[in-house]
């Protein structure tokens, strides 16, 4: 796996496997790190060209109401235009409040043409991710 950008947040890399990747890290979030983190997931997804995502919830911490304001109203539009944004898997994470956060970004964002699937394992992410 080749690291793209990392910083306290977490990485996006490319897999062998044939899709970018998203890896949050555990700890609490300053200012634009998650902006900038997932900015660079952005331009990882728009170079590969085929839409897809793993996304490693596992160690993440809940995302604030400023931060989930930002994924819904510009970064996943952002992404589904400029990066061909369609397929993400979500591999859950093992805070319940950062599994809330995210059903709630996913619940707002449903008229956005792509898909999301949640998963428990890392596994059974990459099986779905790599038949889309």
């Amino acid at each position: 796996m080749r690291i793209y950008y990392e910083n306290r947040v977490g990485y996006s890399s490319e897999d062998p496997l044939g899709f970018a990747r998203l890896t949050y890290q555990r700890g609490l979030r300053k200012g634009d790190e998650l902006r900038s983190l997932l900015g660079h997931t952005t331009r990882l997804i728009a170079r590969r060209g085929d839409g897809r995502l793993l996304i490693d919830q596992r160690l993440m911490t809940p995302f604030t109401p400023d931060e989930q304001h930002f994924v819904m109203q510009e970064w996943l539009p952002l992404t589904i235009l400029e990066g061909g944004y369609r397929f993400g898997a979500v591999i859950l994470a093992q805070d319940v409040f950062a599994r809330l956060a995210t059903a709630t970004v996913v619940t707002a964002v449903r008229n956005l043409p792509m898909t999301y699937r949640y998963f428990d394992t890392e596994s059974q992410a990459i099986a779905w991710l790599t038949t889309t």
